[in-house]
């Protein structure tokens, strides 16, 4: 997973388009005998989530050819050997702007900030809170409408784990557990809409949104990423 979506952030430049980008996510899987987990889940019709601009998530691959200043999210998932892994990146086109690329550090490091969290004992509210105070301190939004969850052996399993919420509260953390974490950041308010397609989500004001994302088990010896490149 870790190295797929850096194998795909190398191929990202101005000029490329998102159909260009779902064909090679659909091939390296293939290629590395996993199954694209996204493609018809739900009879989603890609084998990669690509979010430009203020598209949140569940961006559907299209014939739009990235320009330089925009910001991309690659959401991307696969099963192998019968479980699944999900991660996400949001990465820059070209020379975009000084907010954008500190959005994309907010988001990257409230992700990192959650997983520090997530460690046997502690609450999903615990993981919840972190991510939220950390991206409110930068007078950013994280979206409600969308969270990260629990994954095995099917791709979306319980529990729920909000970006916001109140420290100490939710589910109790047990070693084996499998979380998706997976932040979500607006520059503006947190409101989201789904287009007519009835999978892309984007900013109800338009602004700019961000979105990372690891797939991590809980352990003795505090969090493990399984989706982290080269591990």
């Amino acid at each position: 997973m870790g190295n797929a979506l850096k194998e795909l952030q190398g191929i990202i430049s101005p000029g490329i388009s998102l159909l260009e980008i779902d064909k090679f996510a659909e091939e390296y899987a293939y290629k590395n005998k996993a199954k694209p987990a996204f493609k018809g889940y739900h009879s989603y019709p890609a084998s990669i989530c690509l979010s430009v601009n203020n598209v949140v998530v569940h961006g559907i691959p299209n014939k739009y050819v990235l320009n330089s200043g925009d910001i991309v999210g690659l959401d991307y998932g696969v099963e192998l050997d019968g479980y699944f892994g999900d991660a996400a990146i949001t990465v820059p086109v070209g020379l975009v702007s000084d907010e954008a690329l500190n959005l994309l550090e907010v988001t990257r490091r409230s992700l990192e900030i959650g997983i520090e969290h997530a460690i046997i004992g502690s609450r999903i509210g615990d993981i919840s809170s972190a991510i939220q105070q950390y991206v409110e301190s930068f007078s950013y939004s994280v979206v409600r409408n969308f969270v990260g969850h629990g994954i095995g052996k099917k791709l979306h399993e319980e529990p729920p784990v909000p970006n916001y919420g109140q420290k100490g509260r939710g589910v109790k953390l047990e070693q084996g557990m499998v979380l998706a974490l997976e932040p979500m950041v607006n520059i503006g308010s947190p409101e989201t809409t789904i287009l007519a397609d009835g999978w892309t989500a984007v900013t109800k004001d338009g602004s700019l949104s961000a979105h990372f994302e690891h797939t991590i088990a809980i352990t003795k010896s505090g969090p493990r990423i399984l989706t982290h490149p080269d591990k």
